[in-house]
């Protein structure tokens, strides 16, 4: 099975099961819902970050990537245009991720897969937070330095390197991750790696969002064996993203939900 068709068959499926507020009997989802996932995304405040995306879609210039994983950089040598075209999250998620780090309040976050740190700023747009971010791929990661730069932002800090051995060494360091965005590895095997790091460091408050959990049959494979963690008590398919909580009064409420 291509991964065109296992897409094209994931989303028909998600589309039949996904429910609106009209049949979401739990308050936290509801609120969750119809307060940060629904309402459509105004970029107005985002036009800083938007400008420095359209220039990277239009940016010439070619890079050579060394692959770790990425779901989109098959070749070792590629314009930036076409990575950012093709790699870069949509705003309109980008600008979910942002509310969703100010609903939880997260002040500690962290972010496997900067790509051009598009994302990043997003997540940084919280001023009381601060936001780690890791790049396997040292091109990528010099563009993302320089988005950052011409951005003025201040509470990021860029890890380079294999994030196999980055991240352990990181969190050895850390006391607690309130928000994690896994957009790295898109593998079954390197997903519940980081998902396990990850979750030693969680709280009853946290969240962590996995891209693209039904991008692959091993990505959906990789959600539904995360969705049955002990510790996750509730979670949230939005197809392109699945958003996990560790809260137990949930009581292991899992809902799929339109977008």
């Amino acid at each position: 099975m291509t991964d065109l068709f296992f897409r094209s068959k994931s989303f028909l499926s998600w589309w039949l099961e996904a429910i609106d507020e009209h049949s979401l009997h739990s308050p936290f989802f509801f609120d969750l819902y119809t307060k940060q996932i629904k309402p459509r995304a105004s970029l107005e405040q985002y036009a800083h970050i938007e400008s420095l995306r359209e220039k990277l879609i239009h940016d010439e210039r070619y890079i050579t990537v060394r692959d770790l994983g990425s779901k989109a950089l098959k070749k070792s040598t590629r314009r930036i245009s076409s990575i950012a075209r093709t790699s870069l999250t949509p705003p309109r998620y980008s600008v979910l991720y942002a509310r969703l780090a100010q609903y939880m309040g997260a002040t500690c976050i962290v972010e496997l897969g900067t790509s051009f740190g598009i994302n990043t700023l997003y997540l940084a747009e919280k001023r009381d937070a601060s936001v780690t971010t890791f790049e396997g791929a040292p091109a990528v990661a010099d563009i993302a330095a320089l988005t950052f730069e011409f951005a003025s932002k201040k509470n990021i800090e860029l890890i380079i390197g294999n994030i196999d051995k980055t991240l352990p060494a990181f969190l050895q360091r850390t006391r607690r991750v309130d928000l994690a965005f896994m957009d790295a590895n898109h593998r079954y095997e390197p997903t519940l790696r980081y998902f396990e790091w990850l979750l030693k460091k969680v709280h009853d408050k946290s969240v962590i969002i996995i891209d693209d959990i039904h991008h692959s049959s091993e990505m959906q494979k990789a959600w539904r064996v995360i969705q049955g963690h002990r510790l996750v008590y509730g979670s949230a398919d939005l197809f392109r993203a699945g958003i996990l909580f560790f809260d137990p009064s949930l009581n292991k409420q899992h809902v799929i939900l339109q977008v």
